[in-house]
């Protein structure tokens, strides 16, 4: 299930979204410039590795520094592959644009930080033994999914449902695009605990920041500015988005 695009209009230029891809790829690039093992160890220092919160005395005996905090903010910006990071500045790209219209550059820009780093201390907390590096955008960028549902919930996802080698594509309300989604998150998270996998799809992250975004967006965004915000009110998105 991938997103394609979305029926929402953008009025503002998102500024702070295209630093925001632009740093991604920036700081991929350099990664990539490494060897694997200095990459490894990049990983390891500026990712979200949880044993690091809950266990330091391993940590400090596996030679990570004491620095704790900024690995919240870090990890956001690293990836681990071509696919990591193209699929998280895709989904990024079709969902963030709208945020920001409705927060404004700043406050969408703390927004976006807040939620990874709500994201990763939930991973952490449910991953607390877990020597594996978390690293990328996917849970601030859940963040913004659970914003942009809030904010969009009349809007619909130009949505790909690759069968084999047939791509098939449908127009998927939001809400039911995000709770397939969501749903996947939790099945993937009871999967990898009954599993006992120690890697995986950051299943806390996705959740923890879609929860955080879903919860604070009303915060951050002014809906009596935002021109296809769902206000029943005045209904002003009905006469634009079909």
């Amino acid at each position: 299930m991938i997103p394609v695009k979305d029926n929402i209009p953008g009025e503002l230029t998102p500024i702070v979204l295209r630093l925001i891809i632009a740093l991604n790829i920036i700081v991929f690039l350099f990664e990539i410039s490494l060897s694997t093992q200095i990459r490894s160890a990049l990983f390891h220092i500026f990712g979200v590795v949880p044993a690091r919160y809950f266990f330091p005395e391993w940590a400090a005996a596996a030679g990570y520094p004491g620095q704790i905090i900024l690995p919240l903010f870090s990890y956001m910006f690293l990836h681990g592959g071509w696919l990591h990071l193209i699929f998280n500045i895709w989904t990024l790209w079709i969902f963030a644009d709208n945020v920001e219209d409705a927060t404004g550059h700043l406050k969408f820009l703390i927004f976006y930080i807040l939620c990874g780093v709500i994201a990763a201390l939930v991973q952490i907390i449910f991953n607390s033994d877990s020597s594996v590096p978390v690293i990328g955008a996917s849970g601030a960028i859940a963040g913004i999914m659970g914003g942009y549902l809030v904010l969009y919930p009349h809007a619909k996802i130009l949505t790909l449902f690759p069968i084999i080698i047939i791509p098939y594509f449908i127009n998927l309300p939001v809400g039911l695009f995000l709770a397939v989604w969501f749903v996947i998150q939790i099945f993937s998270g009871i999967f990898d605990s009954l599993s006992g996998a120690s890697q995986g799809v950051a299943w806390g992250a996705h959740i923890g920041g879609f929860l955080a975004g879903a919860l604070l967006i009303n915060l951050f965004a002014d809906k009596k500015n935002c021109k296809y915000c769902y206000i029943p009110e005045n209904k002003r998105y009905e006469k634009k988005v079909s």
